[in-house]
């Protein structure tokens, strides 16, 4: 589809769920350290999702179907440094923007606006000074907006699905490269530097900071400073970027030397359990957090036959027993941010008038909606040991009765295991986008090998 006309098409459904203006602001570059080396700019998503593309210092402003964009010309200097940019009124030429405006023309245009927080400080204080008010906490106009605009983004259109499976392409090829270069790495950075080359070859950025790494137990342990030795596991979280910022996200566990432990095939073979039934119940009008419950059950009987966990299964999940070794969410929803739309908070991922719950197996769950065609999700169950946890001293008095601690510690090899992949909701049942990366231990070991 010619960005022109996914733009305009983006706006008029936008104004079919309101009837005020909008000014969505993009952005812009955060240093690093002084104001000339700054991090690579990406635009605020819901700026990205209607605008089509990631222009720096700039806003728009949608009202009833039109779009008016705001940016600067380029500096007469700048072109030394950058080269030639697109001016304001190219860039409104190539999103189809009914009008164009530099960006001082806010202060009197986009006073009467609703809006959507963006993340740096920045351009928060401007869009608080033009719009003479907090935009922090969503209240009002601003907090109708939120709503209508997960109401557009929860359910992909055929652009953004398309880009979510260049991105899911890329992914995997990232990860068939890492698994193949594991064999002569010597460190987790070396995989991961295998991973990444493939997403800039690509012209893709990662969507978010790889997780590569033998301490699996840390979910989210974004350095990979570590050896690797025979016998570690490594856990890889890592998805590619498109550059329309749309995202993949996909784990997979494997063994350093290309075979696993028995202890380590038991207890990956739980989560691959779980992981499958999961995806087996994605369907339209399927609650997510049945899902969530059903991985957990899968987990609870899976420890239970291994003897590490005692008693009924279901009761297991009824007391959280499941949540000491998996206690993350089953997953959450996927688009232009890797955990799309969760700068709204849980507006997204929960239904109106439902909220978190406190349950030590609830608490975590970034999804708790009846799912949609269109939809993509992942599902990520994991099993791991995290010290905190399990050495917490309220945990063991309350789960001492249902967990076989010396059965446990034969296990010690097992830091952690995820197993991610990315699920379209279809009318039909659900399409695994990332089904081309193995999941079988076997056929993991043969990648490595290989």
């Amino acid at each position: 589809m010619i960005l022109a006309n996914l733009v305009r098409s983006r706006c008029s459904n936008l104004a079919q769920q309101i009837d005020f203006p909008v000014i969505l602001w993009s952005g812009q570059p955060s240093p690093r350290n002084f104001p000339a080396n700054v991090y690579p700019f990406r635009a605020n998503s819901h700026f990205l999702y209607f605008a089509g593309l990631s222009i720096p210092r700039a806003a728009i402003r949608l009202d009833q179907g039109k779009l008016a964009l705001f940016v600067n010309d380029p500096e007469p200097g700048s072109v030394l440094w950058h080269g030639p940019e697109p001016t304001g009124a190219q860039w409104a030429e190539q999103i189809g923007a009914d009008a164009h405006y530099p960006l001082s023309a806010l202060a009197e245009r986009g006073k009467d606006g609703a809006t959507l927080p963006v993340q740096d400080w920045a351009t928060r204080k401007q869009q608080e000074q033009i719009l003479g008010r907090s935009v922090s906490p969503l209240e009002g106009q601003d907090l109708e907006l939120a709503r209508a605009v997960v109401e557009l983004r929860l359910c992909h259109d055929e652009p953004a699905l398309s880009e979510i499976r260049e991105a899911v392409a890329v992914s995997v090829e990232g990860h068939l490269r890492g698994m193949r270069g594991t064999a002569q790495a010597k460190t987790e950075a070396q995989v991961r530097s295998h991973i990444e080359s493939v997403f800039t070859a690509h012209e893709m950025t990662p969507a978010y900071a790889s997780i590569v790494t033998v301490h699996g137990e840390i979910l989210h342990h974004d350095r990979s400073p570590h050896s690797l030795t025979p016998g570690d596991l490594l856990l890889v979280d890592a998805g590619a970027e498109t550059l329309g910022g749309w995202a993949a996200d996909i784990t997979r566990t494997w063994p350093v030397n290309g075979r696993f432990s028995p202890t380590q095939q038991a207890i990956y073979e739980v989560v691959l359990a779980a992981h499958d039934r999961s995806i087996a119940q994605v369907k339209p009008g399927q609650e997510y957090e049945d899902i969530h419950l059903e991985a957990a059950l899968a987990m609870a009987e899976g420890l239970v036959d291994l003897g590490i966990l005692i008693g009924n299964p279901e009761i297991l999940v009824e007391r959280d027993a499941h949540a000491l070794f998996f206690p993350h969410g089953i997953g959450h929803l996927l688009g232009l941010d890797v955990h799309d739309m969760e700068d709204l908070g849980d507006l997204a991922g929960y239904v109106p008038g439902r909220k978190r719950s406190d349950r030590f197996g609830l608490q975590f769950l970034r999804l708790n909606r009846p799912l949609q065609s269109g939809m993509v999700v992942t599902i990520e169950p994991g099993f791991y040991q995290v010290p905190a946890i399990l050495d917490n001293p309220e945990f063991r008095s309350q789960y001492n009765d249902v967990v076989n601690w010396d059965k446990l510690a034969q296990f010690k090899d097992v830091r952690g295991i995820r197993i991610e992949d990315d699920v379209l909701v279809t009318h039909q049942g659900a399409e695994v986008l990332t089904a081309q990366l193995p999941t079988a231990p076997d056929q993991l070991e043969q990648a490595i090998v290989n």
